[in-house]
């Protein structure tokens, strides 16, 4: 691995003592390594930063976010004029899909042996699947994206992704892997649960994806109930922090995807994750 640049952020702590790039994390895993295998950052409604306090689930851009070590990215697509918006419910983002594929894709040319999980899924539009469908097709080739996603209907293996972004399709027109299939992903996002009640199933879920492996887990940090995103990331970010950091934790690995509001807002959140890899 070259010299990291100027301002890189170091995970220290993992195996060895080393060093890592989060910009290039996953260079330390081998080409056979199962997506399953791996503690995947990752950002609850990704381009959500406009819109008021209820509607913000992020202060950092999508290319931001991936120079962070985040992995996984929720995107929110509504249908408007052939192309799709980023929303967060009725607020748009100040941000199109092909503004979220140029990050990716500069991002992933820059650092080759990463890859992107993707969900992508309909917001605050009632076209039917095939509309959807349409749209995204649009995008893959006549906008000529298809070069970019890794499209099929199972996981791969860290190196057939590296790369490219891997579609985790929620809507019933995508194609590709179905989101939250139960046959392969184990998925906690009670996304209506306050703080206090929230943060116990975090843990147990946590303790699920090391306890009986096999399935992606994806374990939801962020919550809006009755109180702002930020509010509730203030209260439950820390309490992460902590597990992740503690001694039930040590030496886990294997904790799946793990997607979050405002991540960056606490200081070594990220890399924390990280050292469960």
């Amino acid at each position: 691995m070259g010299a990291l640049g100027a301002g890189a952020a170091l995970l220290v702590g993992a195996p060895a003592a080393s060093a890592v790039d989060v910009r290039a994390w996953m260079a330390a895993h081998g080409d056979g390594t199962p997506l399953q295998r791996l503690t995947i950052p990752g950002t609850h409604d990704s381009g959500a930063r406009f819109g008021g306090p209820w509607s913000e689930c992020q202060n950092t851009t999508i290319a931001q976010q991936l120079d962070s070590g985040i992995r996984f990215l929720d995107i929110r697509c509504r249908v408007t004029g052939g192309s799709f918006a980023i929303h967060h419910g009725a607020s748009y983002q100040n941000m199109m899909f092909g503004d979220v594929l140029t990050a990716c894709r500069d991002f992933l040319a820059a650092h080759p042996t990463e890859t992107v999980l993707m969900r992508v899924k309909q917001e605050y539009s009632e076209e039917s699947d095939a509309a959807f469908r349409a749209v995204f097709d649009d995008y893959l080739d006549r906008r000529g994206w298809r070069p970019l996603f890794r499209i099929a209907d199972r996981l791969p293996l860290l190196g057939e992704a590296r790369g490219r972004v891997v579609l985790l399709a929620d809507n019933a027109g995508l194609p590709g892997l179905r989101w939250a299939d139960p046959a392969v992903f184990a998925v906690q996002d009670d996304w209506n649960a306050l703080p206090d009640a929230k943060y116990p199933k975090i843990e147990t879920h946590f303790r699920a994806a090391y306890q009986q492996p096999g399935k992606l887990y994806v374990n939801f940090v962020s919550t809006a109930a009755y109180l702002p995103p930020r509010w509730n990331a203030d209260r439950l970010n820390p309490r992460v922090h902590s597990w992740l950091d503690g001694t039930e934790a040590s030496g886990k690995t294997g904790l799946g995807i793990v997607p979050m509001d405002y991540p960056n807002t606490r200081s070594g959140l990220v890399e924390a994750l990280l050292r469960h890899n």
